[in-house]
């Protein structure tokens, strides 16, 4: 085995280990609007301006990432969402917004609506049957391209290959938390067709050794 290989291993292996890790203990990153959220309605009575409601939200919320969205048909009422909202923030949010725009909103009023998150296999799953069958078409063709180097091993090691690719890309994203959402399903397609060049490159490369054990 290459040095390169070894090194290459190594790295995978580590990636796995302390990505499996994170996983257990942290969970994955989902984006905003597939978490555990908390949203408030306010009903302002008159137009603003999402820049003003924008700085209000980043002084009482932080780092929180919050959506902001106008609502009803004259755009005079707000959402905010955000993964916490505690009564506090709330009163503070409605009083500073009374300041900015000079209403007299009450707290008490304002609800503080829990929205449940969408679970990981829900945004998947729209993909998993066209995924499986295009697996299942890749791993027919190199069963029959590949069947001098026997159809059986050549299936063992497509999946292998496959499967660590996708485990792999989701231990970075545990490590790194990056969030799962809208880059999500693009990513897993890339790392799938890398994995198929990958094990088409090593079949090839196979059969031309199995070719010249056979001439000589």
């Amino acid at each position: 085995m290459k040095k390169e290989t070894k090194i290459l291993i190594a790295i995978i292996a580590i990636i796995l280990v302390v990505g499996i890790i994170v996983i257990f203990a942290k969970g994955l990153a989902f984006e905003l609007k597939y978490s555990n959220l908390k949203k408030v309605e306010i009903n302002l009575g008159k137009e603003f301006d999402r820049r003003d409601i924008r700085d209000i939200t980043n002084e009482i919320f932080g780092k929180q990432q919050v959506r902001i969205q106008e609502i009803e048909v004259y755009k005079d009422a707000v959402s905010i969402t955000t993964t916490e909202i505690t009564e506090e923030q709330k009163q503070e949010l409605v009083t500073k917004i009374n300041e900015k725009y000079e209403t007299e909103i009450k707290a008490e009023s304002v609800e503080i609506e829990n929205i449940a998150n969408t679970r990981g296999r829900d945004i998947i799953r729209p993909y998993i049957v066209p995924i499986a069958i295009s697996g299942i078409i890749v791993l027919a063709y190199f069963m029959i391209r590949y069947n001098k180097l026997n159809c059986f091993k050549v299936l063992g090691k497509s999946v292998a290959i496959m499967a660590i690719a996708q485990l792999v890309l989701l231990c970075i994203m545990a490590i790194t938390r990056m969030p799962i959402g809208r880059f999500t399903v693009p990513s897993v397609l890339i790392v799938y067709i890398l994995s198929v060049y990958i094990c088409t490159n090593k079949f090839e490369q196979d059969v031309e050794k199995h070719v010249v054990k056979e001439n000589k």
